[in-house]
């Protein structure tokens, strides 16, 4: 079946927020210690403690925001552990991934430091599940506060005499799993008292998240939209690509839901899998539709004007982890699998751009859908990190509605639709437009009408590969990379074009 895509450029109003691009990087596994800090005396290139490469990289991707401290990390950070001399540093277990050590090295003052390296916004989330509100307040109180205080003076002491600007803070993580096993209702209080003491600090502004809710979990929403909407800047969302749910899940008669991790939870392998794994990472990817649509249904409801903004502040796939590694670092591979994942995600943020203007990948480097592996002074960049780059032409840029009649993968007496697109303006009056093929044998024929936006020249790249499990490593990190892709012809109406099986695309009309 031939796939038709219409543009509809008098319908755009909306521009995608560069920071649906967003990154998040917490302290588990081999994310902070070793992919980015790697201390001043490391042999591996550092700039005062961080690597040279990973900043690079994540530069030449165009990273616009990255979240931190945590995750479940968050909700167990006591952040006065992570400033002044770092041999006075309180060590602690991170008692959420592996029981290892924390010695507290990378703490406020280092992650505003990379965050200047890479021109890119810091977003920091506080502590609810075993922080206290004064320990909040004193925290943005050091870090935004230009004035004589004890926070601001201690923050001199350590040597930053100018407060950093702070947009976005996050008042709290998952609390209603690993943040506190909380209930909506008790939460929404909670988020009110906290809120509160999250102060504007003469012209810094501080753009409030609240923590939302888990996938599905609409009930989550209702109450928090209802209890603290007017209260909040952004709603997160958290939503995990998996082939099933592996929690055990607690649902209370009314509506609030309880999340148990399952030890013995099967999540599947990250690169040896079959045809029937690679079909549900498509299906599961795809249910991100339902769940922005529902939930942005609610938040209209309370929200109409859509001054709240849905944020999906942690997505991406989850596999089990690779063989020989430690279960608590999630560490896992990157295939083609995840590349075409990650583009209909993407694609869905930038066509709910009203309502979604946050998104953030978990994580950066070294954990579930990482950008980045390292290894030692090694380093590569893995199909997803591919994705993010081809994409960075929509950050900013003016959405187009698009209409698309898709032909339709099958597996198994299931389908879903071969393809997923958005498409947008630049500010220089570039057409782009992202299109992936969830199809791992079949090509797509497809003519797109670009709506009478004007188009004589034609430029695209491919990211695509022989096999499903196709990825990159140490011992071959090109393997999986975007090569130019020609195979486009203007016409009258705009173009048509045969999108190769199981790949990205991107092209761009001027």
């Amino acid at each position: 079946m031939k796939s038709s895509i219409k543009i509809n450029p008098e319908a755009a109003v909306h521009k995608i927020d560069r920071n649906i691009y967003g990154h998040f990087a917490e302290h588990l596994g081999r994310c902070i210690y070793e992919g980015i800090w790697v201390g001043e005396d490391s042999d591996i290139p550092n700039t005062r403690g961080i690597r040279n490469d990973v900043v690079q990289a994540l530069k030449d991707m165009k990273i616009p925001i990255l979240r931190w401290p945590g995750g479940c990390f968050a909700d167990e950070y006591h952040w006065k552990d992570g400033i002044g001399s770092k041999e006075s540093r309180a060590r602690m277990i991170n008692t959420h991934w592996g029981g290892v050590v924390e010695n507290n090295h990378f703490g406020t003052h280092e992650f505003f430091d990379l965050c200047e390296m890479l021109e890119t916004e810091p977003y920091i989330c506080g502590n609810v599940g075993s922080g206290t509100v004064y320990e909040m307040q004193q925290w943005v109180e050091y870090m935004t506060f230009d004035g004589e205080s004890p926070m601001a003076d201690l923050r001199k002491a350590n040597g930053r005499e100018m407060p950093w600007n702070l947009t976005y803070f996050g008042i709290g993580n998952e609390n209603w799993g690993c943040g506190g096993r909380m209930r909506a209702e008790f939460y929404a209080d909670l988020y009110r008292q906290y809120s509160t003491y999250v102060r504007d600090y003469g012209e810094n502004a501080i753009y409030k998240i609240a923590a939302g809710p888990r996938g599905d979990n609409y009930h989550w929403t209702e109450v928090m939209m209802r209890e603290a909407g007017h209260f909040m800047d952004g709603l997160a969302l958290h939503y995990y690509t998996r082939l099933r749910d592996h929690n055990f899940v607690i649902e209370n008669p009314d509506g609030n839901r309880i999340y148990i991790k399952d030890p013995n939870a099967v999540r599947g392998q990250a690169v040896d899998f079959e045809e029937s794994e690679w079909f549900g990472i498509m299906k599961a990817a795809y249910f991100t539709e339902e769940l922005v649509t529902k939930h942005s249904a609610i938040m209209d409801k309370y929200d109409p004007e859509k001054k709240v903004a849905l944020i999906i502040d942690e997505w991406g796939t989850w596999f089990d982890v690779e063989p020989g590694t430690n279960p608590g670092f999630l560490f896992q591979q990157n295939t083609m699998r995840d590349a075409v994942s990650a583009a209909i995600s993407l694609n869905i943020f930038n066509n709910h751009a009203d309502r979604v203007r946050m998104a953030n990948i978990a994580q950066t480097i070294n954990v579930l859908q990482a950008v980045i592996l390292t290894e030692g002074e090694k380093m590569i960049l893995t199909p997803t990190y591919h994705v993010f780059e081809m994409f960075k032409v929509h950050q900013d840029a003016t959405l187009q509605p698009l209409e698309i009649q898709s032909g339709i993968y099958k597996f198994n007496g299931e389908e879903v639709p071969q393809l997923s697109a958005s498409a947008s303006v630049d500010a220089e009056g570039k057409l782009n437009i992202t299109i992936c093929n969830t199809d791992p044998h079949n090509a797509a024929p497809v003519d797109c009408n670009i709506g009478g936006l004007s188009g004589k020249q034609v430029t695209g790249r491919v990211l695509v590969s022989s096999t499903m499990s196709s990825h990159n490593s140490f011992e071959n990190p090109t393997q999986v990379k975007p090569e130019p892709f020609t195979s486009v012809e203007l016409n009258q109406e705009g173009f048509h074009t045969d999108i190769p099986p199981m790949s990205v695309v991107v092209l761009t009309i001027h």
